[in-house]
């Protein structure tokens, strides 16, 4: 097996079992290994650490597939999403996450069931390397008859390797792809939409908001597909005012909503769409209030290196959300960036409720839906963070 020497003292962070080996902690690369390649990592003592996938082009030059000296071969994967896939239990028409990546022991690979189809991402050189065994090990679980690769994320580009999608094992389907969540059914674009086509990790706090909006003025902004807008339909929302600025993501929450039947005369709900930092702005000009506000924007901070700038997008679109509810009212506000940690996500909110100078206090903390765990070893799992904050009276 070819073989990577790390500099004196780079071996801590494996030694903690953190799964990345960085460019600059690289001492010696023995052999000449090839895009997605196994490689056996070393301390600068000798000290074997791991076996790794190497990716001659990214930053992060390694990403650890065991701790041990085993063979990574075919029968490697299948027994790891066998395994994941086992710690998931969910009916058949619903949607979960099969494989999270680095907290099921497989750095780069994300896979998301539809009932009896999966979309899979693969993000890292060692995933691409073995795109055949992935997918061959996901179509041989119990009830899979599809797998359509959706590998298109900007990632890829930082690993030297070229978008790809397309179907990747199985027969087309005959009909759309839907899930079924909570009682709603949504429909999945797994070829275009965002993603895998739906955001699964906002599972339970979609649920959440249910529960919270009975008789209520909402406002669901970066609503897509109608994630948290149907949630709020189905909960008893006195109107629902949902925007995006993508016309065929609202058209398909608007398809959604007449898809469950949530659009009848108790209730009134407005689909517009905008670009959400100047709508909210229009809507504060225009002395509009709300009960509740949900912020589930994009990812504003893909690293760390990003955060400064995003800081300032988060500040500002929760500024203006605060000044836009009414007194009482809650404000439900996400970030998806992994390059935003917690406690500075929750610093940015705190600021930006004293200057839109309101009294606001936390009510929960919020993370992704269970199927996308975080391994204590690699916090950089935990991309997705949320906050229920209610204002005072």
């Amino acid at each position: 097996m070819n073989k990577i020497t790390l500099k004196p003292g780079r071996e801590k962070s494996l030694k903690r079992r953190h799964p990345w080996v960085f460019s600059g902690g690289i001492a010696k690369v023995e052999g000449q290994p090839r895009l997605g390649d196994s490689v056996a990592l070393h301390s600068a003592d000798g000290v074997f650490l791991g076996v790794a996938a190497y990716s001659p082009d990214s930053q992060i030059r390694a990403r650890v597939w065991d701790w041990t000296a085993r063979e990574i071969d075919a029968a490697f994967f299948a027994e790891r999403i066998r395994r994941a896939a086992a710690l998931r239990q969910v009916a058949a028409d619903e949607g979960v996450r099969l494989i999270h990546g680095e907290s099921d022991g497989l750095p780069g690979v994300v896979a998301d069931r539809y009932a009896d189809t999966v979309v899979l991402q693969l993000l890292s050189a060692g995933a691409e390397r073995w795109r055949g065994a992935i997918a061959d090990a996901l179509t041989a679980l119990p009830g899979i008859k599809r797998v359509i690769e959706r590998s298109d994320a900007d990632v890829r580009e930082l690993e030297g390797l070229p978008s790809q999608s397309g179907l990747l094992r199985g027969e087309a389907a005959t009909g759309p792809l839907t899930v079924r969540e909570h009682g709603l059914d949504f429909a999945v674009d797994a070829e275009q939409g965002h993603k895998t086509g739906f955001y699964l990790d906002q599972r339970d706090n979609r649920l959440l908001l249910r529960g919270l909006v009975k008789e209520k003025v909402v406002l669901d902004c970066f609503c897509y597909s109608g994630g948290f807008a149907l949630n709020a339909l189905a909960g008893g929302a006195k109107s629902v005012t949902a925007i995006d600025s993508s016309g065929p993501a609202l058209a398909a929450a608007q398809a959604n909503a007449e898809r469950n039947k949530l659009i009848h005369d108790g209730n009134k709900a407005e689909w517009l769409e905008a670009d959400v930092f100047q709508t909210l702005r229009k809507f504060r000009d225009g002395g509009r209030k709300f009960d509740v506000i949900v912020l589930d924007p994009p990812k504003f901070a893909p690293t760390a290196a990003h955060a400064e700038k995003a800081a300032r997008a988060y500040k500002d679109i929760n500024l203006l959300a605060f000044k836009l509810l009414n007194p009482g009212g809650r404000l439900m506000t996400y970030s998806c960036s992994g390059g935003i940690s917690p406690d500075l996500f929750q610093k940015i909110i705190a600021g930006a409720a004293l200057d839109a100078g309101v009294d606001a206090r936390i009510e929960r903390w919020l993370h992704a839906s269970a199927d996308h765990p975080v391994v204590m070893n690699f916090p950089e799992g935990e991309y997705l963070k949320g906050l229920v904050m209610r204002v005072g009276v």
